[in-house]
């Protein structure tokens, strides 16, 4: 008889391959490196120069000096993608329980305007400043968003729809935060020299100056109230961020000269995330949950938008930075000043 082979069971394949287990050692590497880097920075950020800064520019500029002393994080790049990605898109849609609608409303119709003028004179400007430069298409739109709508967020929220590259991303949040700083600055030593009451200082504060620490910093000499206005104004064009993003998204799905036609909706060049930042929105201006939950889920979101800045400063390449060239800084503070000069300007539709 012949001998029968007995055919022996498979050995089921281990939930944890080496695969998995690489994958999972460098998420958690990586996600615990931003995370460690935000707490720094979050202590940097209590100290009275820094706290104009804000956590979240401190936090991209302590990436990219990690990044040069420890040379590339390899082990930790999956975790590091996954901050600056999904971390940063879960900020963004928490940030916009900042926003009470109905607040921004009571503000008045001439700050809302005031705010549109705002958003579409400084991005049009910074544009055509960007195309008389000859500066790559995608930072002077990063640059520009950031000085017209909220700083580093819309500058990391516009980078990922538009697919621009992490050094561009990095060299506009470090322009922005330059700029605002000093102009926070400013702002601040010509508040007694200015004839101006508490509200329209606010409002020049909130219309003109770049991040929300900029325009927190610039307004304490007002006190609670004329901060109030300040931070109202400012809110306004953090609003303006969704149709801006879109605009944005299709101005540069058209130019892209791309022959791929779109398959789905999960091709089309639309933030989804975005929508979910006007859903929270709603749920603030509505009230759908308590304010204690509202407020730590705002601090969640710096937190959360903090570690995806300190993972696009680990990301970045210090030699692309020298590939630029200082003509985007100058088209930042061109566009700065064509911002604030216009300011005076728009206090007369107060």
């Amino acid at each position: 008889m012949e001998d029968v082979k007995v055919r022996q069971p498979e050995q089921p394949t281990p939930f944890l391959t080496e695969k998995r287990k690489r994958y999972i050692h460098g998420l958690i590497r990586g996600v615990v490196l931003t995370f460690v880097l935000t707490l720094i920075a979050d202590q940097m950020a209590a100290l009275p120069f820094f706290s104009i800064a804000g956590i979240m520019i401190i936090s991209v500029l302590l990436g990219m000096t990690w990044s040069s002393l420890m040379g590339a994080q390899a082990n930790a790049s999956i975790g590091i993608g996954f901050s600056s990605k999904y971390l940063l898109r879960l900020g963004i849609i928490l940030m916009g329980l900042r926003l009470n609608l109905t607040e921004i409303a009571a503000a008045g119709v001439s700050v809302i305007i005031i705010d549109v003028i705002v958003v579409a004179f400084t991005l049009v400007i910074m544009i055509y400043l960007g195309k008389a430069f000859n500066i790559d298409q995608h930072l002077s739109a990063l640059i520009a968003v950031g000085t017209a709508v909220c700083g580093a967020a819309a500058i990391v929220a516009v980078s990922s729809v538009l697919k621009s590259k992490k050094e561009y991303t990095a060299l506009a949040v470090a322009c922005i935060a330059i700029l605002g700083t000093i102009g926070a600055i400013v702002y601040i030593i010509l508040f007694p020299v200015l004839d101006l009451d508490s509200k329209t200082y606010g409002v020049l504060v909130g219309a003109t100056l770049h991040e929300l620490a900029h325009v927190i910093a610039a307004a304490v000499p007002l006190g609670a109230a004329g901060m109030d206005n300040a931070i109202l104004t400012k809110l306004g064009r953090v609003a303006l961020l969704v149709p801006v993003t879109l605009i944005l998204g299709f101005m540069f799905s058209k130019t892209s000269g791309s022959q791929n036609p779109k398959k789905g909706l999960k091709d089309l060049p639309i933030p989804w995330f975005i929508f979910g930042f006007l859903a929270m929105s709603v749920v603030t201006t509505f009230h759908l949950i308590p304010n204690g939950v509202t407020q730590f889920l705002i601090e969640v979101s710096v937190y959360l938008l903090a570690m995806a800045m300190a993972g696009l400063g680990l990301s970045i390449n210090f030699k692309d930075f020298k590939q630029v060239g200082v003509r985007p800084v100058i088209v930042g503070v061109l566009g700065f000043l064509a911002l604030a000069g216009i300011g005076p300007f728009l206090l007369l539709l107060l």
